[in-house]
């Protein structure tokens, strides 16, 4: 734990207007429970997993639920709202208004572009219109490989009224790693676009787009994104069951075919409308931007804005172009009150020197949030000091499983540095030891104890849920297991250490890798970090630790001096690297996350054509590098 004072408080002003403290005044009002604070509201939403649900559900007042509400409380296999219908797409259609824009699209070197409620609207129902007209109905597959654009909102929306299943790549992602994951899918439609714009180049994707369709034979029709320009008429929606399908967002595929992970309507619905009004506090005044790309899941998280009726913001283009603080800009120009980015992010413009309270006028910016992996409390600082005292820094940890979060910020409870504040409402987390003992004030497992309405439905092409089941309850049956080491603070908050899967066990303790990298990242001569531990023939223990040099830096013994004294320092002696080794880079999934587990497995000795797969990777030959290493 920081030990350190709190850098943002809520004000009396910031807990008397929340959402959450009126949702908390409709809990007492609606079930008699009165609860003091956000800790003992969230410990009854846990407690009362039932009676928290209907009550969200009458909260944002979502039309008839019935009498049951949980049909069991197993997991997996819980049933959620059985016979209830409805579908996403209503939400949205119910916030339509004419005082401010749905989405707003940011185009490098150009004008910005509003879209109108009513324009958002009736363009979705002509590609709805459009779908019933090819036959899709429910059930049917509508494939994206598109920019993060209008369009692909649109798409979505017009899949969803119609009862069909969305499934997007972004354009970053190669055909062949695009065909990995739509290709599992067999889907009738295809919605493209010819290319983007990025850090001020053109990316030409033509050919990626024809050999996507010769990839995919159940198409019936391939539509360009600049196609969906008619307006249609009122759109109208197919009412769908609470379980049936949304969308099908993906694994990272870094160890074969990524894993299809389904969503149904009535879970997301209710998720988003909690993390996004209640968590998040955005509502209809709002301006929500999180920096995002269709092949990762805060592309679906940021469209809930429109669920509850604030403006969101679609940007293809590069956020260090024409500067590192482009972000900051943007936000500054639209008077955006809820901005989302990355550590790096946030890490690259400390380092660039960027001071962008003074270079922006961010006085509307009310909160940043922070995801991708743990946030530094020296970047959280930094946030605070060259952001504003004003700004809360929500940084949140979840996951595509559920895509949301099961970790945040929250309007009435304070940030205390390197910690996310408090666990999401409805979310029954703990840490875990080894034996399903709960820990505090230690490293352990983050395992989420009761269902949720937005866990995965199912996996797509498992028929029987094993893989399901292997990917969350194997190590405690009933239990979700995420992957991730934490500590719970004696103030409830929580630190995220990393992946529990790529742990560091040195001498029988446990390390998380994320509190090297947060030492090592701030030095100025230090790009980006890599660390692993490898079980030796012999019994011994090998932690080599890779650097990625900034420009014009060298790795000289004085660096490599300060290196083991920050991490000693700001750390523990225990996670000093046996060993600092010069890298040309770090390889990501193409979602940004460390291949931690790779490269650990390709120094066992694993066949580094087996342990990842290529098209997964954001530079694969970046693989070949370490496996020469290793040889």
């Amino acid at each position: 734990m920081t030990g350190a004072a709190p850098q943002w408080v809520p004000t009396d002003e910031d807990v008397a207007t929340a959402r959450v403290t009126d949702f908390a005044r409709f809990v007492a009002d609606r079930t008699g429970v009165a609860t003091t604070d956000y800790q003992s509201l969230w410990q009854w939403s846990v407690d009362e997993p039932a009676a928290f649900w209907a009550t969200l559900w009458d909260y944002f007042e979502l039309g008839q639920r019935g009498e049951k509400v949980l049909e069991n409380d197993t997991m997996p296999g819980a049933q959620w709202f059985p016979g209830v219908t409805l579908n996403y797409v209503d939400r949205v259609i119910r916030n339509a208004r004419t005082d401010r824009p749905a989405i707003i699209h940011v185009v490098e070197d150009g004008p910005d572009i509003e879209v109108s409620w009513a324009e958002l609207l009736g363009r979705t129902a002509a590609f709805a219109e459009k779908l019933r007209s090819l036959g899709v109905g429910v059930g049917d597959r509508v494939a994206g490989y598109l920019p993060n654009i209008p369009e692909a909102v649109i798409a979505f929306l017009a899949t969803a009224s119609v009862g069909a299943i969305w499934s997007a790549c972004g354009q970053d992602y190669s055909a062949k790693a695009a065909l990995d994951r739509l290709g599992q899918l067999e889907p009738v439609v295809l919605v493209t676009a010819a290319g983007y714009d990025f850090g001020g180049k053109h990316y030409d994707k033509n050919e990626d787009v024809e050999a996507l369709r010769e990839g995919l034979p159940t198409l019936k029709e391939t539509v360009l994104a600049s196609e969906l320009t008619a307006t249609g008429g009122e759109l109208t929606t197919v009412p769908v069951g609470f379980d049936h399908p949304l969308w099908i967002l993906y694994s990272s595929g870094t160890t074969g075919k990524p894993k299809g992970i389904v969503h149904g309507h009535g879970g997301v619905v209710l998720e988003h409308l909690k993390a996004v009004a209640l968590q998040s506090d955005i509502g209809q005044n709002d301006t929500f931007f999180w920096y995002t790309s269709p092949s990762w899941m805060m592309w679906n998280f940021q469209i809930a804005g429109l669920l509850v009726g604030a403006t969101i913001v679609c940007y293809s283009g590069s956020p260090n172009s024409p500067a590192p603080d482009a972000l900051w800009d943007i936000a500054a120009r639209l008077r955006v009150t809820v901005l989302g980015t990355s550590p790096g992010y946030v890490l690259g413009c400390a380092k660039a020197g960027a001071v962008p309270r003074k270079e922006h006028d961010l006085a509307a910016l009310r909160t940043v949030g922070i995801t991708g992996s743990s946030l530094p409390p020296s970047s959280s600082l930094w946030l605070r000091d060259n952001v504003g005292e004003h700004v809360q820094v929500a940084s949140i940890s979840g996951g595509t499983d559920v895509v949301s979060a099961f970790i945040g910020g929250v309007r009435t409870v304070p940030v205390w540095p390197g910690e996310l504040s408090a666990p999401f409402l409805g979310c029954a987390l703990d840490a875990w030891d080894e034996s399903g003992n709960p820990v505090r004030g230690e490293v352990g497992e983050l395992v989420i104890t009761k269902p949720m309405p937005s866990m995965p439905i199912y996996f797509w092409n498992d028929d029987d849920g094993s893989r399901y089941r292997s990917a969350y309850f194997e190590m405690f049956p009933g239990v979700w297991r995420h992957g991730d080491w934490i500590t719970i603070t004696e103030h409830g908050s929580v630190i995220v250490h990393g992946r529990s899967d790529s742990t560091l066990n040195r001498h029988g303790i446990r390390m998380g890798s994320a509190d090297i990298y947060q030492s090592v990242e701030r030095l100025p001569e230090i790009a980006e970090a890599l660390v692993i531990g490898c079980e030796q023939e012999d019994g011994g223990y090998w932690m080599p630790l890779f650097v990625v040099l900034a420009d014009g830096a060298e790795l000289t013994d004085d660096l490599r001096e300060r290196i083991k004294k920050a991490i000693r320092d700001e750390v523990s002696p225990r996670h000093v690297p046996d060993e600092i080794i010069e890298a040309p880079g770090v390889p990501h999934t193409r979602t940004g996350k460390k291949l931690e587990v790779p490269i650990k497995k390709l120094f066992a000795g694993a066949d580094a054509a087996k342990i990842v797969e290529r098209t997964a990777v954001d530079d694969p030959d970046l693989l070949d590098w370490y496996a020469n290493l290793k040889r």
